[in-house]
C-alpha cells in the first residue's frame, strides 16, 4: 500500500492536481484495491473531519484578519511601534518588525500581516532610503511571523491533526516568535549601522504618548484573545470570535476607517479562503484515518527507527524533507499528511509533540518564504507589483537567521516549551 499511495501521490502531484484532490483519490484508490471498505465511507469521514467545534475558530480568525486588513487598526500599530524605536539606527526598519510582531498576535495569519503592514511600511521604507530589495525581503519575512506568534490558524489545525492542546500551543509560539522577531530586528541595526541608513528624529515623549493612545485599542486586542484564552475565561473558538467581534467594533465606531459597506465583500473573502483550508483539513483526515486503519504510522516508525538511530538525526532529517517539500507543494498540506505519519515514531523517540508541533509551524514559515510556492513572495509582489524575482532576492538574506532560528528551536526543545511547562502544566 505503500507504494501506491507514493506513486499516486507523486504522479497526481506532477500532473498539478489540487492537493485536496489528490489526497481524496489516493484514499479511494487505497480502499478499492487493499481493503473492503464500501467507498461510501469517505463520504462519513469527510463529514466527521469537519464535525469539530474547534475548526470554527480558522474562519473567525481569518474573518478578523481580513476586518483588521482593511482598517485603521495596523496603520495605528506602525505609528505607534515607529515612535518608539524610529530613533534607533535601522529604526524605521526595526519600527516594521515590532508592528509585524503586534499584528500577528491579531490577526493569526502570515498573508494578512504581510498585506496589512507591508502596504503601509514597504513604500515608506524605500522612501526612506531603506533600498528596494532590504525592504521587500524585510517586510515579507517579518509577515511570516503571522503563522508562528499565536493566535496561528496552522497550529489550530495541527492540534486538530495530533490531538494537541491549542492553548498550550499558542503559548509554546510565543518565545520562538520573539526570537524571531529579535534577531530579525538585530540584523537590521547591523545592517544599518554598516550603511549609515538616515535616523528618524527622536519622537518627544508627548508624541508617543499620542500614538499610544491612539492605537491603544489595537494594541489591547492581543491582550484580551491571548488572556482570555490562558485564562480559562473563553475558548479559542470563542477566543476567535471575540477577536471578530472587537475588531468590528473598534474599526468602526473607533477609528472609522472600515465602512458597513464593505462587511459582505471581507465575508466572502473570509468564506472563500476558509473553505479552501477546510477542504484540505477534510480529506487530510479522510487519508490519515486510513492511514491509522491500516497501521501504517506503525510501518513507519519501524522503518525509520531501523535506519536513523537517534531523535537528533530523525529531526534533521525531518527538517530536511520539509524544507524540500516547501518548494514542490504547499508546507501547511505537508504537514497535514505528514505529522500524524511521524506520530507512533515521535513517540518511540519520546519527543514532546507540543516541541514538535513548533517545529512543523517554523519549517511552514520558512516555506513560506522559499519559491516557487512561497506564498509570502506572491502576496508581497501583489501588493507592491514588483517582481518576484526581486523579492525572492530581497528575502534570501534573511532564510539563514530563519533557519539558524529553525535549528536552535529544534535541538533546544526549552525554547517553546519552558513557557507552556510554567503556566499550563
Amino acid at each position: 500500500m505503500i507504494l501506491t499511495i507514493c506513486i499516486c501521490f507523486g504522479c497526481l502531484l506532477f500532473l498539478g492536481v489540487p492537493i485536496a484532490v489528490i489526497l481524496g483519490i489516493t484514499t479511494m484508490v487505497c480502499l478499492i484495491f487493499f481493503t473492503s471498505t464500501p467507498l461510501h465511507i469517505i463520504t462519513q469521514q469527510l463529514f466527521n473531519a469537519l464535525d469539530n467545534f474547534v475548526l470554527l475558530a480558522i474562519p473567525f480568525f481569518i474573518l478578523a484578519g481580513s476586518i483588521m486588513t482593511r482598517g485603521g487598526i495596523a496603520k495605528k500599530l506602525v505609528a505607534f511601534v515607529n515612535a518608539l524605536v524610529g530613533w534607533f539606527p535601522g529604526g524605521l526598519a526595526m519600527a516594521g518588525i515590532l508592528a509585524c510582531i503586534f499584528f500577528a498576535a491579531i490577526s493569526g495569519s502570515s498573508p494578512a500581516t504581510v498585506v496589512a503592514i507591508g502596504s503601509i511600511m514597504i513604500p515608506a521604507l524605500i522612501k526612506a532610503g531603506y533600498g528596494e530589495r532590504f525592504s521587500l525581503g524585510l517586510i515579507t519575512v517579518s509577515g511570516s511571523l503571522g503563522i508562528v506568534i499565536p493566535p496561528s490558524i496552522p497550529m489550530i489545525l495541527y492540534c486538530l491533526v495530533m490531538n494537541v492542546s491549542v492553548a498550550e500551543m499558542f503559548m509554546a509560539g510565543i518565545v520562538p516568535g520573539l526570537l524571531i522577531g529579535f534577531a530579525l530586528m538585530a540584523y537590521t541595526f547591523f545592517i544599518a549601522r554598516k550603511n549609515n541608513w538616515r535616523v528618524e528624529t527622536r519622537a518627544s515623549l508627548a508624541e508617543i504618548v499620542r500614538t499610544a493612545r491612539e492605537g491603544v485599542w489595537a494594541l489591547l486586542l492581543p491582550f484580551i484573545v491571548l488572556g482570555g484564552i490562558y485564562s480559562g475565561l473563553f475558548t479559542p473558538t470563542e477566543a476567535a470570535a471575540v477577536s471578530v467581534v472587537y475588531a468590528l467594533g473598534v474599526e468602526l465606531f473607533i477609528y472609522r476607517e472600515f465602512k458597513f459597506t464593505e462587511i459582505t465583500g471581507v465575508c466572502q473573502e473570509a468564506a472563500v479562503l476558509s473553505a479552501c483550508l477546510l477542504f484540505i483539513l477534510s480529506t487530510a483526515m479522510t487519508f490519515i484515518w486510513l492511514l491509522t486503519a491500516e497501521h501504517l504510522p506503525h510501518q513507519l516508525a519501524d522503518i525509520i527507527i531501523q535506519h536513523i538511530n537517534s531523535p537528533w538525526m530523525f529531526l534533521l532529517t525531518v527538517n530536511v524533507l520539509f524544507l524540500i517539500l516547501g518548494c514542490f507543494m504547499d508546507d501547511v498540506s505537508a504537514m497535514l499528511i505528514l505529522a500524524p505519519l511521524f506520530l507512533e515514531t515521535l513517540n518511540r523517540y519520546n519527543i514532546d509533540l507540543v516541541h514538535f508541533g513548533i517545529v512543523m509551524v517554523l519549517n511552514i514559515q520558512m516555506g513560506m518564504l522559499t519559491p516557487p510556492f512561497g506564498l509570502n513572495l506572491f502576496v508581497a509582489s501583489g501588493i507592491t507589483k514588483a517582481p518576484l524575482l526581486t523579492i525572492a532576492r530581497g528575502v534570501a538574506p534573511f532564510l539563514a537567521i530563519m533557519l539558524t532560528c529553525l535549528m536552535l528551536v529544534t535541538y533546544i526543545p526549552w525554547i517553546s516549551l519552558a513557557l507552556p511547562g510554567w503556566i499550563l502544566r
